[in-house]
C-alpha cells in the first residue's frame, strides 16, 4: 500500500508522520531525503552551489539553508531550479527505500509539495493534514520566529488548501489536541493498514 502524506508548511504533517511511524508505517520522509541530497560532498550540493553560487554554503561547507530559502522563496524561476536538482534524487533514493519494505506494509511517502508535483495520481491513497490558512501563518510566527509577511509568502508559494483537500483520499484534521490528532491517525491508518493486507 503506498501512501502520499502531504500538508501545507506549519500544518503538522510532521507529528502525524511521526504518528504513523510509531504504528507500524514505513514513512519514507521527503524532506529528510531532500537534505541527504544537498550534503557535504554530494553531487547534490555541488549543483546547487553551481546554480546560485558560494554564497548559499555555509562556513561549515555544509548548505546554507536560510540563504537558499531568501533566494528561492523569492523567485519562482530559481525555486524551480531546485527542484530540479533536488527532486529527481529525492524520488531514486526514496523508490530504493519503498523496495526494502517488507511485503504488506503500509509505506508512506511523506511529500510536502505533493500537490504541487502532481505526484497524487501514483499513490493508493493520499493522506492531507488540514489546517485554515491562518493557522498556518500563526504557528510560522510563533514557533518559527518567522515575520507574518515572511510567513504569508511561504504559504503562498505551496498548493492551495483547496487544491491539497481535493486530492485527499483522507483528511486529517489538526486544530484540536494532539490527543484528537493521534486518534484520527490511528483510525487513518487502520483503514490503510486493512487495505495493505
Amino acid at each position: 500500500m503506498r501512501v502520499g502524506l502531504t500538508g501545507g508548511v506549519a500544518s503538522g504533517k510532521s507529528t502525524v508522520s511521526a504518528i504513523l511511524r510509531e504504528l507500524g508505517a514505513v514513512v519514507i520522509d521527503a524532506d529528510l531525503l531532500a537534505r541527504e541530497a544537498v550534503a557535504p560532498g554530494t553531487d547534490g550540493l555541488t549543483a546547487v552551489v553551481a546554480a546560485f553560487g558560494d554564497g548559499v554554503l555555509a562556513a561549515d561547507g555544509s548548505l546554507d539553508r536560510p540563504a537558499v530559502g531568501a533566494i528561492v522563496f523569492a523567485d519562482e524561476g530559481h525555486r524551480r531550479t531546485l527542484e530540479g536538482i533536488i527532486h529527481p534524487r529525492v524520488r531514486a533514493r526514496a523508490a530504493e527505500i519503498e523496495a526494502e519494505a517488507p511485503p504488506g506494509a503500509v509505506v508512506v511517502h511523506d511529500i510536502p509539495l505533493l500537490a504541487e508535483t502532481g505526484q497524487a495520481d501514483s499513490f493508493d491513497a493520499v493522506v492531507v493534514v488540514d489546517v485554515p490558512v491562518e493557522t498556518q501563518v500563526d504557528r510560522m510566527v510563533e514557533l518559527r520566529g518567522l515575520s507574518t509577511q515572511d510567513a504569508q509568502a511561504r504559504v503562498a508559494v505551496q498548493a492551495s488548501r483547496e487544491e491539497r483537500l481535493a486530492i485527499a483520499t483522507y483528511v486529517v484534521e489538526n486544530t484540536g489536541t494532539l490527543e484528537e490528532l493521534r486518534d484520527r491517525v490511528a483510525e487513518v491508518y487502520a483503514d490503510l493498514a486493512r487495505g495493505a493486507g
